[in-house]
């Protein structure tokens, strides 16, 4: 009984492990879910709130580095997942200020044009929402470079509701 059993795990593995390989080697290049990442630089510029506004390019300099994954359904719809560490840097030292889990919805048009609604959930206690417009600037075989305009809104952590827009680039894979 025991061999029974046996066998049928050893057969099960050796299916499940052949099948992906197998399907995926009949499966179109165009075909849908698809499966890209990316990876780039993000420049607060501006943000603004009930006290003024505040630049990024005096005594305090902050840039993120965004890494995603994007699953896309369609040529016109898919899901992303981006992960932002902020790097903080000022007279006296450099460090990561803040981390970033941004969740979002893509909707994509023609000529390499794509909005982007994120949730936003920061470390640093803040929370709200991104609507990020993006642009393919150059596609290549296996690449393509973006810019985008992201609008971060966020409120929460004892501070006044904000508004910025930052400037992003990248790569996508």
């Amino acid at each position: 009984m025991q061999n029974k059993y046996s066998l049928f795990l050893y057969l099960s593995l050796l299916i499940f492990t052949i099948q992906p390989t197998v399907s995926l080697a009949q499966t179109p290049s165009n075909s849908y879910p698809k499966v890209v990442g990316y990876a780039g630089l993000v420049h607060p510029l501006f943000t603004f709130d009930s006290q003024g506004s505040t630049g990024n390019f005096g005594s305090v300099y902050t840039v993120g580095m965004p890494v995603g994954i994007n699953i896309l359904k369609s040529d016109h719809i898919g899901a992303s997942l981006e992960f932002v560490p902020f790097v903080r840097s000022d007279a006296s030292q450099t460090r990561v200020s803040n981390f970033l889990f941004h969740p979002g919805i893509m909707f994509r048009f023609k000529h390499g044009f794509t909005f982007v609604g994120r949730a936003a959930f920061e470390t640093s206690g803040r929370l709200g929402f991104t609507p990020v417009f993006n642009k393919v600037i150059k596609k290549g075989k296996d690449t393509n470079y973006f810019i985008a305009i992201p609008l971060p809104v966020r409120f929460g952590n004892d501070k006044p509701t904000s508004v910025g827009i930052a400037f992003q680039f990248g790569i996508g894979f």
